[in-house]
């Protein structure tokens, strides 16, 4: 397709997806023409994001459209675009509008926002992640090849757990600010939002660089650009680990660490007290001032402009004294001193980047609370000066999604991708079936969580990893029976690269569950991402006619999400 067509399928998908949440302000053809007009005339080989679509946190100004910081009353125009955004249009991407995000990017959940809740491309139930939380569904829902976002505390890390994508959260002054409307001045960072970290590294190498309109720019080297051959990871403690007693993400965790283990990774205990005490001082201190700075006037001009949460948090700042904001500078600097003797002994962290993954329901309401509880591992980051990278791990044994956070000392974000592909391949390797059993793939109704998820466990069958099919395969939705389930045929074109579950099941009960697979669906040889071959459920060509295509949604859980 070429990036108009490409465009107007953006439009399309939008329309179904239809999610009036989703987007604040649209771009539209005339907008995009001297772009895409540019797109045309030069060699796609010279841009490197050629074609790629994006959308753009709305505190981030693309000159087209207003910046909302979703909140109508303070709305205004830019005369520029942001310095990452112009450098991502420069390289070949096309920007689609600005996606909804909690209000002046204050809160890690994704619903503080008057322009309703966007919904989680992954499961509805669930929250969107904040405050980046649109920035993440547009991608999670397929409609874009990648978002950015803004990172204070976690707000581009967290929504990428809560619908597994990579988030990457680059050092400070690294990605230009200029353009961004401020949460904290001193702490924001421009991130992406991706489906696999090949892109997030592509996309992030594309807006950094030296910035001279930006106070916070800086030019100084990487710290650490290579991984070493046998990589020591940091842990924290198990008494450290605060996972609220979620049992599913302290199982997932283990998971996690043991597949770090199986790449010839070092896993390493470490005392990291000194993480989570910095981490209390983000909102337990001056930060939040910084936050209500930001606003100006507006906080006394217009008080029922603010999303009622949002208040009641910025409301902290006013209490703030010049005595405790120069004592926190000083808390800060002695635990910054305790954490850099932590890269003495570990080349990166591996961190759940969350405690749980919290349902919509109980977010709204104790709003607080879960908040607060989501920054455990993430609000240290930005004061403490380090770079991270979310990435998608295992997940739960009831289906929630979990990840974990690549964490590195300021000027490792090379090294943090590394680590990022490293286990992204260990993850895509086909897993081994034990004696007397076979891997078997599942694209369906058979996943976990879902109708027939109970047929495997009742079979004795285990979960080994997720996988993805190679970009071969399309996807159909049959419109016969009492449960609702794809079918996957083969294809020369248009196909994509279908998420997968991959289950152990004994081959004593191989024979019952053939037989319980009813037509047009039958079991064949189905090729993953990485060239190998899994026995998994296909469907006879003959049956496309009557089946509603949905390939476009990227996979069934997707789907699933955009029917409720």
């Amino acid at each position: 397709m070429t990036p108009l067509e490409r465009f107007r399928e953006f439009s399309r998908l939008l329309s179904r997806w239809n999610d009036p949440a989703l987007f604040i302000s649209l771009a539209t053809e005339e907008m995009l023409d001297p772009i895409l007009r540019r797109l045309d005339r030069l060699d796609p080989a010279q841009l490197p994001l050629h074609g790629l679509l994006f959308a753009i946190k709305d505190n981030l100004d693309w000159e087209p459209l207003p910046t909302t910081v979703a909140c109508p009353d303070f709305t205004y125009r830019p005369t520029r675009s942001a310095t990452a955004v112009q450098r991502l249009i420069d390289a070949g991407a096309v920007p689609v509008g600005k996606v909804n995000l909690d209000q002046f990017a204050t809160g890690l959940v994704g619903t503080r926002t008057p322009y309703g809740i966007p919904r989680n491309a992954l499961d509805p139930a669930l929250i969107p992640g904040g405050s980046s939380g649109g920035s993440a569904s547009a991608v999670a829902a397929g409609l874009v090849d990648f978002s950015l976002g803004s990172d204070t505390a976690g707000s581009g890390r967290l929504p990428a757990l809560m619908q597994r994508l990579v988030g990457y959260k680059p050092s400070l002054g690294l990605v230009s600010t200029r353009g961004l409307f401020p949460a904290c001045r001193s702490l924001d960072c421009v991130t992406v939002l991706a489906r696999t970290t090949g892109l997030a590294r592509q996309v992030g190498e594309a807006m950094s660089g030296y910035d001279p309109e930006d106070p916070f720019s800086r030019t100084r080297g990487p710290s650490r650009t290579e991984l070493p051959a046998r990589p020591v990871v940091g842990v924290p403690l198990r008494a450290q680990r605060s996972l609220e007693g979620d049992a599913a993400f302290d199982e997932a965790y283990d998971q996690a660490l043991a597949r770090w283990r199986s790449l010839g990774v070092e896993v390493l205990e470490t005392d990291l007290s000194c993480l989570l005490a910095a981490a209390k001082l983000l909102y337990g201190g001056p930060w939040v001032a910084e936050r209500l700075a930001a606003v100006g006037s507006f906080w006394q001009t217009h008080p029922g402009s603010f999303h009622p949460v949002t208040r009641q948090v910025l409301a902290t700042g006013e209490r703030i004294s010049a005595r405790e904001t120069f004592e926190a500078f000083e808390r800060l600097e002695g635990l910054r001193r305790q954490a850099s003797a932590i890269w003495d002994r570990c080349d990166l962290l591996v961190l759940p980047t969350a405690p749980t993954a919290p349902t919509l329901e109980r977010t709204l309401a104790d709003p607080v609370q879960v908040n607060s509880h989501l920054g455990t591992w993430t609000n240290f980051v930005n004061l403490l000066d380090c770079a991270a990278l979310a990435i998608p791990a295992e997940s739960c044994a009831d289906g929630r999604p979990f990840g974990i956070s690549l964490v590195g000392p300021a000027g490792s974000d090379q090294a943090l991708f590394q680590a990022g592909e490293l286990y992204e391949k260990g993850a895509d390797r086909p897993a081994r079936a034990g004696h007397g059993s076979t891997v078997l793939a599942v694209a369906g109704a058979h996943l976990r969580g879902l109708p027939l998820n109970h047929q495997l466990l009742a079979r004795g069958a285990r979960f080994l990893t997720e996988a993805r099919t190679a970009p071969a395969y399309r996807l159909y939705a049959l419109a016969d029976g009492p449960t609702p389930k794809p079918g996957m045929v083969r294809s020369a074109e248009g196909g994509i690269r279908v998420p997968l579950e991959l289950w152990d099941l004994p081959e004593s009960a191989w024979g019952g569950f053939l037989a319980a697979v009813p037509q047009p669906l039958g079991l064949g040889k189905v090729e993953l991402e990485d060239g190998s071959w899994v026995t998994g459920f296909l469907m006879e060509a003959s049956a496309i006619p009557r089946c509603e295509e949905i390939t476009r949604y990227g996979g069934w859980r997707t789907y699933l999400s955009s029917r409720r």
